[in-house]
């Protein structure tokens, strides 16, 4: 059985579309967002997911984890008109630590790599965070292992477009349940 919980949006990584510079308020609390991590914030695709984000209502961008732009803005790095006083950090732990202390709903878009999307994941998990990753050329067993880490506290979601030169796949985990799902288009 195939359950998408969510709409999936695929990005062409070969082409960036340049946004206008922008300021984003919102109505709702900050208390009832949901705090966003992005690592891998300063990659192409991590800055179009933060200015994605801000520009999201009920979402608050909490941090950016990258090791590249290290101390520098992100809203900066982005290209954004005003700066987002939120300094890139290259340390994932210390930022799930400060946004676990807050007890808020809270998710960590991942754009590293194959190499690291497990510990990420697993680091997530354990401070109760939900995951959404998007890795290029994953490892069906990057996969299975993040499965079997996920059976016991959270779900999984894959959803990859595979044969191509721009191979990707998507995981999504949540602390929540333990179902496992996978989508191959």
């Amino acid at each position: 059985m195939a359950v998408l919980s969510c709409q999936t949006y695929f990005i062409n990584s070969k082409k960036i579309i340049k946004t206008k510079p922008f300021i984003c308020c919102s109505s709702s609390s900050s208390q009832n967002n949901v705090k966003v991590i992005i690592n891998g914030a300063a990659k192409e695709i991590g800055r179009a997911a933060v200015i994605a984000v801000t520009k999201a209502r009920g979402m608050e961008l909490a941090g950016a984890v990258d090791s590249n732009f290290v101390g520098q803005d992100i809203g900066q790095v982005c290209g954004m008109e005003e700066p987002l006083e939120i300094p890139i950090i290259n340390d994932l732990t210390m930022v799930l630590g400060s946004i676990s202390q807050l007890k808020a709903t809270g998710v960590v878009i991942d754009f590293t790599d194959p190499s690291t999307v497990y510990d990420n994941v697993k680091q997530a998990t354990a401070f109760g965070m939900n995951s959404v990753v998007y890795v290029p050329r994953i490892k069906q067993e990057t996969v299975m292992a993040l499965s079997m880490l996920c059976e016991k506290a959270s779900t999984v979601r894959v959803q990859g477009l595979f044969g191509c030169t721009n191979s990707f796949n998507w995981i999504h985990t949540s602390p929540a349940s333990s179902n496992f799902s996978f989508f191959s288009l």
